[in-house]
């Protein structure tokens, strides 16, 4: 080792966290180009003719609540401007989320576990961990910049526009990454640290609304506006560019001074003290204290979704256009275009609130690997009360997102049409769609029970279900395999009449799988990382 400040064997870290997080960083990467492309894909086959983009353009760039979530609309009668404008947020809230995990991951992790001290007992700098995470972060978004607008060219949108968008999405990716470790520093938990860095990203959006529906000065606050300012598709304009590279250089070199301001597993701020007694007298208090801030941020986020989804109102045959994809998208479920779509953005609600079903699941996994459930277990509590707490949570928190979900689309289409009735009818309408959650979750429930790497298996669910869903039609999936997912299964409200009978077949279903997940869990021992 050449010095405790050095960096000697950097290169050494850093060829083992590429090696452990090569499919991490492929399932990342990979989901954000589909991101972009499939928005290339779906808009090419849902506008025929210029006149069918171009009375939709009309429309979307008149509707605020459309500029608040997406972005400036710029150059909409074109297939590269749509692209952009529908994708280009929510793809670099993509590559912030991948660039925060990672650095959570080597950094904040690595040291609650211990790993760190262990990597640090052998012959590298102080600084080598922390070179080899942020060389990590700028490979992925290197590879995600470029990966995604090869896609981009290689579909015929233009190159400039193209290398526009990719070099948006990297450098708000790495920037969000130089957040995450200057939050790594500061406070001495991953959880603590994720919440700063989610905390700026959320702000850096709402910024990035404020300013797009205003003025546009407050846009220039927000690294997400940053991105979209480099105009791709409409003129591109490549200075504001520099303003991301500052923003990662200072950040660098403010986690860097900030890190030899403090001992390793320790934080710049000092922790604050628990009270001297607790407070949590049962297994289910704990889950809640454990689970609540990803209950009340995925509540919270869903209703925000839904509102975005009502916006839209009654302008859907306009924004749909005429194409033969339209009408298979969104008429099968009924006859009204209109409630076809409602019912459609359920399904697509529900998807998205399947992703806290099982995590909130996989929190179990985590609680076992940490060696925290050896500790509780260890107790009079019995396997069976601290695994139905954390459940009670999941099922209470997955009704409670897609609820939020179908208030909030119904609370939109109230707000743009006047319309009042629609707040309980589209909340109820999106109710049913919380049974396949809930199964989805339980097969998570019973992968884990039986093996603990196995819990990933709900990850793998939830795209086959989204596949079915979004490509099940244009790839000609067979009928049986298609009806594999629970969601082929319930009548489209609000577009048909709810049916009573799939639902509770589906619950049984759900009975069934919870009933052996338990009975799995009872019979495997416990597993510490």
């Amino acid at each position: 080792m050449t010095g405790s400040t050095g960096s000697t064997g950097a290169l050494t870290v850093l060829r083992f966290h590429l090696r452990r997080d090569r499919m991490m960083l492929f399932w990342w990467i990979t989901g954000n180009v589909l991101l972009y492309y499939s928005q290339a894909v779906s808009t090419d086959g849902l506008y025929t003719t210029q006149a069918e983009l171009d009375r939709a353009a009309a429309g979307m760039e008149s509707n605020a609540a459309f500029i608040a979530m997406a972005g400036p609309a710029r150059a909409l009668n074109t297939l590269g401007g749509q692209v952009a404008w529908q994708a280009a947020a929510f793809g670099a809230i993509v590559a912030a989320l991948m660039s925060m995990f990672l650095v959570g991951r080597h950094t904040r992790a690595e040291e609650e576990s211990g790993r760190d001290e262990l990597v640090r007992a052998a012959a590298i700098g102080r600084h080598a961990p922390l070179a080899a995470t942020a060389l990590v972060v700028v490979i992925a978004n290197v590879l995600l910049g470029v990966l995604l607008a090869m896609s981009l060219v290689s579909y015929g949108l233009p190159a400039a526009g193209s290398w526009a968008l990719g070099l948006a999405a990297g450098l708000t990716g790495l920037v969000f990454g130089g957040v995450a470790l200057v939050a790594a520093q500061l406070v001495e938990s991953t959880r603590a640290a994720y919440g700063i860095t989610g905390a700026v990203i959320g702000v850096a959006y709402a910024l990035r609304a404020i300013g797009d529906v205003g003025n546009g000065a407050l846009s220039w606050l927000s690294p997400i506006g940053w991105g979209q300012y480099l105009r791709p598709y409409a003129e591109e304009q490549w200075w504001p560019a520099l303003l991301s590279v500052v923003a990662v250089v200072v950040l660098a070199v403010a986690a860097v001074m900030l890190f030899d301001r403090r001992d390793i597993g320790s934080g710049v701020w000092p922790a604050r003290p628990g009270p001297a007694r607790g407070s949590l007298g049962s297994a289910s208090a704990l889950a809640w204290r454990l689970q609540r801030g990803s209950v009340i941020g995925w509540t919270f986020g869903m209703l925000l979704g839904g509102v975005a989804y009502g916006s839209i109102g009654d302008d859907v045959e306009d924004l749909l256009g005429d194409s033969e994809f339209s009408k298979d998208m969104f008429a099968s479920a009924g006859n009204s275009v209109v409630d076809s779509f409602y019912a459609t953005s359920a399904v697509m609600l529900a998807l998205i609130g399947s992703g806290f079903a099982i995590a909130s699941v996989q929190r179990l996994r985590g609680e076992e690997g940490a060696g925290f459930a050896e500790g509780l277990l260890a107790t009079a509590l019995p396997r069976w009360r601290w695994a139905v707490a954390h459940l009670v949570v999941t099922l209470v928190g997955t009704v409670a997102a897609v609820l939020a979900g179908g208030l909030g689309m119904g609370l939109g289409f109230a707000l743009v049409t006047g319309d009042g009735s629609a707040v309980l009818r589209l909340t109820g309408a999106t109710l049913p769609y919380a049974v396949p959650v809930l199964l989805l979750a339980a097969l998570t429930w019973l992968a884990y029970g039986i093996r603990t790497r196995w819990a990933g298996v709900g990850w793998l669910g939830l795209g086959f279900c989204f596949i079915v869903m979004m490509f099940g039609e244009l790839l000609q999936l067979p009928g049986w395999l298609m009806d594999v997912s629970p969601f082929q299964h319930l009548a489209q409200t609000p577009a048909e009449d709810f049916r009573v009978v799939p639902v509770v077949v589906l619950l049984a279903i759900i009975a069934a799988l919870s009933w052996l997940g338990m009975a799995a869990l009872r019979r495997r021992d416990l597993v510490t990382n």
